[in-house]
């Protein structure tokens, strides 16, 4: 496939500050070999407006603004993107575009509660774009226990590493919308946010995933943790990890289901027997009235599901709306197949307690997809939904996004 040759506008800050809008512009490879050129400086910037594309090898800064993403914009080579409160991305709909922050690459995206960091599309519609995508050098068990898997992002990136506190940025009160796209090869797909072998020295907090066509948050492995997540209105399941994810302090997960979703969670571990349980205290999960699972008749409609040897330890968790459907049972806790059930659920590697599960169907009972394993639960009255701050952040062509939390 050929190359273009674009041209690099890299100002330094006098500069800068005379122009209202620069682009950055590389040779944007198909295979993301493509280099940055630029006549002498170490640092580019972007000042309010312009065009972000290609492989990124430089540190760039990008002030507060409106800015167009166009195409898979992919940060390496030791090179640091570094966000602005109040900065808003438009992603390109004509293409398959993303923001993917390779292993050698950074990230370092800090918005507020007002003037969050917002990726989005002019166009509005679920799908429309690829998301974010972060990729780390932390520890994974794949199929088989393999230490090293092929992503499934369409960039054909292997991932898996040796350090469990890699550090791939910060990311704090940033919002994706319309993300999550398929790809057209029929395999490979992206989130809203995905994080293949994330490490724990990464911060990610105050995040929301809005309508994305797949999952809100996907972990492919790794150690990183998450605080103050929000995922509404995404088509698959709100959190879904595998590859024996480890990440031992998150808290404040929130997630909102509406016209379309399957599972609240959905958790494996790639059928490794040995791997850590993830924690997670202070779980939301709510199913609006009226959400259906993508393919009509689904089983995918239960708020956890654990399968292949998944593991979590949830603490204060708030279920609510999980109705059957389709013919199909709804349960708070739903364990796939015996081997979870026997080497995780039994050790106590799965545990979800206390558990508050109202306004749905099948109370006090855990389902079974195989042999009934037969454990029960009583509500906890005590436990309460989620407490996030509201704000900006949350909030999308005026919906306030944390409603379902009062």
């Amino acid at each position: 496939m050929k190359k273009n040759l674009l041209t690099l506008l890299s100002l330094t800050l006098a500069v800068s500050l005379t122009l209202s809008s620069c682009s950055i512009e590389i040779n944007d490879g198909d295979n993301g070999s493509g280099t940055v050129t630029t006549p002498g400086t170490t640092e580019s910037v972007l000042s309010g407006s312009g065009t972000l594309s290609g492989t990124i090898t430089k540190d760039i800064l990008i002030k507060k603004g409106t800015y167009i993403l166009d195409g898979v914009v992919k940060i390496t080579g030791g090179a640091t993107i570094t966000i602005e409160p109040g900065a808003v991305f438009n992603a390109v709909t004509t293409k398959s575009s993303s923001l993917v922050i390779l292993q050698d690459g950074k990230i370092n995206a800090v918005g507020t509660a007002s003037e969050p960091i917002v990726f989005t599309t002019t166009n509005k519609q679920p799908g429309d774009w690829g998301g974010i995508t972060l990729y780390g050098n932390a520890p994974i068990k794949a199929v088989n226990g393999l230490a090293q898997a092929l992503s499934e992002d369409g960039n054909s990136v292997y991932y898996g590493g040796n350090d469990a506190n890699h550090n791939s940025g910060t990311m704090k009160f940033v919002r994706v919308e319309y993300g999550g796209k398929k790809i057209n090869d029929g395999t490979s797909e992206t989130n809203s946010m995905t994080f293949y072998s994330v490490g724990a020295g990464t911060t990610l907090e105050n995040l929301v995933s809005y309508k994305g066509t797949d999952d809100g948050f996907e972990f492919f492995g790794g150690t990183v943790s998450a605080k103050n997540i929000v995922a509404y209105g995404n088509y698959d399941d709100s959190f879904d990890w595998q590859d024996a994810w480890s990440g031992q302090n998150n808290t404040n997960w929130y997630a909102f289901q509406t016209a379309t979703g399957n599972f609240g969670m959905e958790i494996e571990a790639s059928a490794n027997v040995d791997n850590t349980a993830p924690k997670i205290s202070n779980i939301t999960l709510i199913r609006d009235a009226n959400t259906n699972p993508e393919v009509a008749g689904s089983v995918e409609i239960s708020a956890i599901q654990f399968k292949r040897q998944g593991t979590g330890i949830f603490s204060n968790v708030y279920i609510s709306g999980y109705k059957n459907t389709g013919g199909k049972n709804a349960y708070a806790v739903l364990i796939q197949d015996d081997a979870t059930n026997t080497s995780q659920v039994t050790p106590g590697k799965v545990v979800v307690s206390p558990i508050n599960y109202v306004n749905s169907d099948n109370q006090g009972v855990w389902g079974y997809a195989q042999t009934n394993g037969g454990k029960t639960f009583t509500n906890a009255g005590t436990v309460t939904k989620v407490s996030l701050t509201p704000g900006a952040w949350a909030t999308v062509d005026g919906v306030n996004l944390l409603a379902g939390l009062q």
